[in-house]
């Protein structure tokens, strides 16, 4: 009997985003197929080395390399503070491909567009750094970036931090969702740098629109990572551990829905 066709969509949450790291260790290892991906922010960036046929041991190491200064840059726009071109060509170095067309699985990444006040889904053609630089352009952060289409494009969490609507677009049928918004926060100290401050603010406000966008998932992943903050690269190793103890977690539940 044919299975179903089955997606993962990654949430965003800033550095939090090396969870979705240990979401897809475990599923790897334990032989669960993945057919489409979507992801927002941090997730396009999992998502995105992913679909791109990038092995686990490479999306690892490429966790490892990332840090703030490799990323970002100061920007000279009144439109943002920072810059995440250094992003885009650190994704350029890393990743097999760079377009769309060439990707081995499904993808899309979402943006919002500032001019037209609408969700942007990227996804089947195109520049795919530009589609990742975008979903995670943070606004008032970084600035906007300028896709192919001339639009303004910013954070799709703006929007749908938990991208399970692209991810049933791309024609998942059984739906697994990473969320490393909804656990929430225990964290007693304030954020120790700007950006910080900005994307925890932020994500007070994004946290709920994930969780009301868990009712299109059929098998939601939530890390417990509620004491790390978002700016927190530094803790990367504790992060991938505690997403792959939350999928491997889940595990059983998965098997038995692929199987029904």
């Amino acid at each position: 009997m044919e299975r179903k066709r089955i997606g993962l969509a990654l949430s965003g949450g800033g550095a939090r985003g090396f969870a979705h790291v240990g979401v897809l260790k475990a599923l790897i290892e334990n032989d669960v197929p993945v057919d489409v991906v979507s992801g927002t922010s941090a997730g396009s960036v999992v998502g995105g080395a992913f679909a791109a046929g990038m092995k686990l041991g490479e999306i690892i190491e490429l966790g490892r390399e990332i840090g703030w200064l490799n990323v970002t840059g100061f920007s000279y726009s009144p439109r943002g503070l920072l810059t995440n071109r250094p992003m885009g060509d650190f994704i350029a170095k890393h990743f097999p491909v760079s377009r769309f067309e060439e990707l081995e699985k499904p993808f899309a990444a979402v943006a919002y567009d500032l001019a037209s006040s609408e969700e942007v889904v990227l996804t089947g053609r195109g520049d795919l750094i530009t589609a990742i630089r975008a979903s995670c352009a943070v606004p008032g952060v970084f600035v906007p970036v300028l896709d192919d289409a001339g639009r303004l494009l910013v954070d799709g969490g703006v929007t749908s931090p938990m991208p399970t609507r692209a991810a049933r677009d791309l024609g998942a049928e059984l739906l697994i969702a990473a969320d490393v918004l909804s656990c929430g926060s225990t964290f007693r100290y304030t954020p120790r740098t700007l950006v910080g401050t900005i994307i925890q603010s932020a994500m007070t406000v994004v946290r709920t629109a994930s969780i009301q966008q868990h009712h299109l998932a059929d098998i939601v992943i939530e890390p417990r990572i509620a004491h790390i903050r978002p700016d927190e690269i530094g803790k990367r190793e504790e992060l991938i551990a505690l997403g792959e103890k939350a999928a491997l977690e889940k595990l059983d539940e998965i098997r038995s829905l692929i199987d029904a």
